[in-house]
């Protein structure tokens, strides 16, 4: 089933330009890309982006890390995009992608749970919700309903 999903590559990793190669490299294969850009949030797009995290002890330690550079932030097209992007990138925290998921982005070159490599979106609700924050000039629901 084709669907779409968001993905955001994070500031510590945009820096590394051959590290954003390879990730580029592993998404053209799984999908299309419809939009692609980069993104430096402030305090009030980041914590409007993690809201449901807000009051979890890392939150502060996020927030610092999301506005601290430019974001790569990406809408993705594919066959189930939602479960494919997640298996991608492997669990969040990476000291258990390490030994559980080797091969997976977070495990390849994520150094903490914060600073992961990467963010996808876990339903369709939060893809389109989102997506909305990043792109909102993107038309998700005429997308959906095309």
């Amino acid at each position: 089933m084709k669907e779409l999903t968001f993905a955001l590559i994070k500031p510590h990793i945009v820096k590394n330009s051959i590290v954003v190669e390879r990730i580029m490299n592993v998404i053209n294969e799984k999908f299309k890309i419809l939009e692609i850009k980069k993104v430096h949030m402030d305090d009030q797009m980041a914590c409007q982006f993690y809201e449901e995290h807000v009051g979890k002890f890392y939150f502060d330690r996020l927030m610092k890390l999301m506005c601290s550079g430019p974001t790569l932030a990406l809408i993705l097209e594919g066959n189930n995009s939602i479960k494919i992007w997640r298996e991608i990138m492997g669990p969040t925290k990476v000291y258990k992608s390490v030994h559980t998921h080797p091969n997976t982005l977070r495990s390849l070159y994520g150094i903490s749970d914060t600073r992961n490599v990467c963010h996808g979106s876990d339903s369709a609700e939060s893809v389109k919700r989102e997506i909305s924050i990043m792109f909102p000039k993107f038309g998700y629901d005429k997308y959906i309903n095309s």
